[in-house]
């Protein structure tokens, strides 16, 4: 069937829109990383002198990478409500972030959560020793406070047959909303991250968590879209979809409450995303996720970002980026090359 004029007016829009911004988005990358990059190599001897201070700095400008991936879904309309409990006490303990996994789009959403949440930054055998060595090597000596961790293994349209199929040969719980998640990362991030106490939960001696010694939080995050549609990173950079909410739930347990022998582990693990799988129903079913338990209402709160600040930081990484060119440019012809 012919397309009539309003039609093709109207794509001609969306391609031509899509087409500027993801050129934007190239160019961006083009500046922005690159020069993340030589103020880590200028800032080296910081890093001999004072390395808490120069990973705190790092942090920061992490933090102004993932503000300029923000403001992409951001400028297209693509904004987030929050729901459940409020994080931003926690935003600076050592916390580990479990997500259900949708799509591309999930990780966006995430950097966009984290904005307004401190500077902390994220992270089957051979594959889980060698996380074990990164979380040693490298987390703990940044100061990182924030891991986050997608138990599924894999986005829901891909893995739900399969998990539906091992749920029902194994007598566990048949789910639609997500999939059963793997416990391996979740085992070795515990075991490696926080001390163990002889109820096989993890704290001091006292049953009290001390902020030096490790992880502190579980925050069990549930991520919902409009009918169901997630949305994809080619969505979030060229935004030919029209504007839509999504839809984050948090829920915080004490890491003294999570359990760290293997099989109570993934029955916990397995409770979760039973809970996520009906929250996630009664998303669906009424557009709003339910009251906590015992209370009459559920209240929510538009994430909001300030448009000032991500002009600012898109300003600071072309300014950056242009100060380096002209460095390095500088540089060359001192060299005579």
């Amino acid at each position: 069937m012919a397309m009539n004029r309003k039609e093709i007016q109207h794509g001609s829009w969306i391609l031509m829109k899509g087409t500027i911004r993801f050129l934007f988005m190239v160019i961006n990358n083009l500046v922005a990383i690159p020069s993340y990059i030589l103020y880590l190599i200028v800032l080296q001897p910081l890093k001999l002198l004072n390395s808490k201070l120069f990973w705190h700095v790092e942090g920061i400008m992490f933090k102004w990478l993932l503000a300029m991936v923000s403001s992409w879904g951001w400028t297209a309309g693509y904004t987030v409500v929050e729901w459940g409990d409020d994080v931003k006490a926690i935003t600076e303990d050592e916390t580990m972030v479990l997500v259900n996994h949708q799509a591309t789009g999930d990780v966006c959403t995430l950097m966009m959560c984290l904005q307004d949440k401190g500077t902390g930054k994220a992270h089957r055998d051979q594959q889980l020793i060698l996380l074990r060595q990164h979380l040693e090597k490298y987390y703990r000596n940044r100061d990182r406070k924030w891991i986050v961790l997608f138990p599924e293994g894999g986005f829901l349209r891909k893995r739900r047959e399969t998990s539906q199929s091992f749920a029902k040969k194994n007598n566990l719980p048949f789910l639609k909303h997500v999939t059963l998640p793997r416990q391996g990362a979740t085992e070795v991030i515990l075991q490696t991250l926080c001390t163990q106490h002889e109820n096989g939960a993890v704290g001091d001696a006292n049953g009290a968590v001390e902020k030096q010694k490790g992880l502190q939080w579980v925050i069990d995050i549930t991520i919902a879209y409009h009918k169901a549609k997630p949305i994809d990173i080619q969505t979030w950079i060229i935004g030919y979809r029209e504007p839509t909410v999504t839809h984050v739930h948090y829920r915080i347990y004490p890491i003294k409450d999570v359990p760290m022998e293997s099989e109570a582990l993934t029955r916990w693990l397995y409770q979760r995303f039973v809970e996520k799988d009906e929250l996630l129903a009664h998303f669906y079913e009424t557009g709003a996720f339910p009251p906590p338990k015992g209370q009459t209402t559920a209240t929510s709160r538009a994430m909001t970002l300030d448009p000032l600040w991500l002009f600012l930081i898109q300003l600071m990484g072309f300014l950056s980026g242009y100060m380096w060119y002209n460095v390095l440019q500088y540089m060359y012809n001192g060299l005579g090359l």
